[in-house]
């Protein structure tokens, strides 16, 4: 009950204060307490600003650090976001042009009518290059069958299915020393063996051509799609290999020394294509 009384004896009183403060004028002595009062709290106002202005400016720093660093987390967020999607566009570009490179060379004139496209991605490539081979993700429930030749979205040679399971192949390279097939020269229809050369610039060399044949610089060399003395074909014929780099003649060689450039980039490959024979084809001995 006296807590009551006082509360309200204080509340009157501050009232009664606040009526007569804004009653009086400004010379008024109440006027004047709140000036002297003023003046004495002043040096202690601007010595608690400068103790506190510090503390103030760190926090400012510190709460702009990590703005700062929330902003970049950000920024390198939608940098990694926007090199993924510019690689999943270039991907999807890249199979466009694949597509229609395919379709060019299903339609085109060079195109086994025996054979049935399988397309397929590159899954890997061969650990070392010792090992000149890649797997693909076409299988035996997709037709794909061993010695099944390989090209690339233009119809250029690749190699040849090497194994197989279900669900995926591996192709032996024509770069790989194991590959040989018999060539055929279109310029001067010369059929020879086309073997990996011994250079790093995977060029091949394509041997037993006669001196008498003028095979040049620039002809276009394919699949002879024949047997040539024991080595079977295997391939079918005029797949495009490459074209000739260089020809040249020993006094002591029977035959001449011609080195091919491939088309294919057997690095870059992503997508292949397996030429599978048809139902009523026999695949080739």
């Amino acid at each position: 009950m006296r807590r009551r009384i006082v509360a309200a004896v204080l509340v009157v009183l501050s009232l009664s204060m606040l009526t007569a403060y804004f009653r009086e004028a400004e010379s008024g002595p109440m006027h004047g307490v709140q000036g002297t009062a003023a003046s004495v709290l002043h040096p202690f106002q601007v010595g608690a600003e400068r103790v506190a202005r510090p503390f103030r400016d760190a926090y400012g720093w510190t709460s702009g650090l990590f703005d700062a660093r929330s902003e970049n987390e950000r920024l390198r967020d939608q940098l990694q976001l926007l090199r993924q999607q510019a690689i999943q566009n270039a991907s999807a570009a890249q199979e466009n042009v694949d597509l229609r490179a395919a379709l060019r060379y299903l339609s085109g004139p060079t195109f086994p009518r025996d054979y049935e496209l399988v397309g397929a991605s590159v899954i890997s490539h061969a650990p070392s290059e010792f090992e000149q081979s890649l797997v693909i993700s076409a299988g035996g429930r997709d037709g794909v069958g061993l010695g099944d030749p390989v090209v690339s979205s233009k119809g250029w040679l690749v190699g040849q299915v090497t194994k197989v399971t279900r669900n995926m192949s591996e192709i032996t390279l024509l770069t790989d020393k194991t590959s040989a097939v018999t060539a055929l020269d279109v310029a001067t229809n010369t059929v020879g063996v086309l073997e990996t050369g011994e250079g790093p610039d995977n060029s091949f060399v394509l041997n037993r051509v006669p001196k008498e044949k003028v095979v040049k610089e620039g002809d276009i060399v394919v699949t002879a799609g024949r047997r040539f003395g024991r080595l079977p074909s295997l391939y079918p014929r005029d797949i495009a290999i490459g074209s000739v780099k260089h020809v040249g003649q020993s006094d002591i060689a029977s035959f001449q020394e011609i080195q091919v450039d491939p088309f294919v980039d057997f690095s870059s490959l992503n997508s292949v294509l397996v030429l599978v024979p048809k139902r009523s084809t026999q695949r080739m001995p």
